[in-house]
């Protein structure tokens, strides 16, 4: 068994939305980045995983096992605010939880909240929304978890917190039977840490796959207005016009088919996000 989560063919209906036959798969020892646009269906999807939300047809594998909601023990769950009680101390957090689960070390979780400088005695209101992330990973890395899920954890924080979570994240994988599935609209992270992008659109998988694949697939492209043919605006996704000229993507494979002097650059995960996102415009 390699892979530590299967998502096969989720679908989830809603009235204004609908999930459409999600499929993934995240082997051992690898971070993957989830990425899209608001309301592209990442939470949806993340929610199915932990058993909060149940889908209407499709099925998840964690750990090579599907339907059975004690594996979720074996994850660790970061979120964009932490749901621990606002009056707790971080002491108290560790206490709380600590019955939940089988292999809870204490010493563990005590050495990161020391790490982290985080003050034991301090209440969860009092830290800061990054020392809150710390406390959650704090948690996460204190009971053997082997999958860790983030959900939007870095947004808001400093860069310098984000490269310390990033640094923990590349720390946790080392051990290549543990894996990471981190959700974020920082994608510059990603782009430092990530083995593999899945990217979602509208409730569809865009792209599964390395991340050096999807960022070696596509060009930005650049120039001004009486650059192009029609035939050639066809090919740039995204085009967009501007006072000086336009902008787009472009799919590696048609670099031949535009004229000299049309600027082309190496293209980030963002403008993967943005020119996708208006090409799914033009599409409506």
């Amino acid at each position: 068994m390699n892979n530590i989560l299967e998502v096969t063919g989720l679908s989830k209906h809603y009235d204004t939305f609908l999930l459409d036959e999600v499929s993934f798969a995240l082997g051992k020892g690898y971070i993957m980045g989830f990425i899209g646009p608001n309301g592209s269906g990442k939470t949806t999807t993340i929610k199915s995983i932990l058993g909060i939300t149940t889908p209407d047809d499709g099925r998840i594998e964690l750990f090579g096992v599907s339907d059975d909601l004690t594996q979720n023990k074996r994850i660790g769950v970061v979120m964009d605010t932490p749901l621990y009680v606002e009056d707790w101390s971080a002491g108290d957090v560790g206490a709380a939880l600590m019955p939940f689960y089988d292999n809870w070390d204490k010493v563990q979780f005590k050495t990161y909240l020391d790490k982290f400088g985080i003050d034991p005695k301090k209440q969860v209101k009092e830290l800061s929304r990054g020392m809150r992330v710390k406390l959650q990973i704090a948690v996460a890395l204190s009971h053997e978890a082997e999958l860790l899920i983030l959900d939007e954890p870095t947004s808001g924080l400093d860069p310098i917190a984000r490269d310390e979570i990033c640094d923990l994240l590349r720390e946790f994988v080392i051990d290549e039977n543990k894996s990471v599935f981190f959700s974020t609209h920082i994608t510059s992270d990603l782009e430092k840490v990530a083995d593999y992008i899945t990217f979602i659109m509208n409730g569809k998988i865009i792209y599964s796959g390395t991340r050096d694949e999807i960022l070696e697939s596509y060009v930005h492209v650049a120039g001004g207005l009486s650059d192009l043919s029609l035939e050639q605006k066809r090919l740039i996704i995204g085009y967009r016009e501007h006072g000086t000229g336009f902008e787009g993507m472009l799919d590696v494979g048609c670099i031949s088919s535009m004229p000299k002097g049309v600027l082309i650059e190496e293209v980030n995960l963002d403008e993967i996000i943005i020119f996708m996102n208006e090409r799914g415009k033009d599409h409506d």
